[in-house]
């Protein structure tokens, strides 16, 4: 129980850790912040979604990106389709909630919802970031 209590509290102690340490040291830690990839079937679902995002301020920014063609294996068939691209900059300790809610409001079975550290950047956009998205 020991083991498992610890690496339960391990994404928590070692976000806490990364605050104190960018708190004190005033540099950014690689990783604090994420770009999470979602993909939606046309502009008006992904219009809705990123809407549905910032309005619950589970992102700073929700970049979305024109139609590309998606090549993909679906119940053993190959697949083949246009698609449009949300790019999602948010805290790397938001995208768990993102990932929940962004499934309960996609009408794809499975959504392609996948994150990205960023490892350096403008400090000031990636201090932006950081007022943008609350903590809790």
């Amino acid at each position: 129980q020991v083991l498992t209590l610890s690496l339960l509290m391990y994404p928590v102690l070692r976000s806490l850790a990364l605050q104190l340490h960018s708190a004190v040291t005033g540099s950014y830690i690689s990783g604090t912040h994420s770009i999470a990839f979602i993909n939606c079937l046309n502009e008006q679902i992904a219009k809705d979604i990123a809407r549905a995002i910032m309005d619950k301020k589970r992102a700073a920014n929700v970049n979305i990106l024109p139609k590309s063609l998606a090549l993909y294996f679906w119940k053993g068939e190959l697949e083949e389709s246009t698609e449009i691209l949300l790019l999602v900059k948010t805290r790397t300790s938001k995208i768990g909630e993102l990932s929940n809610y962004v499934r309960s409001i996609h009408p794809f079975e499975i959504p392609e919802i996948i994150s990205l550290p960023i490892d350096q950047g403008n400090p000031l956009y990636l201090k932006w970031i950081e007022e943008s998205v609350p903590r809790d």
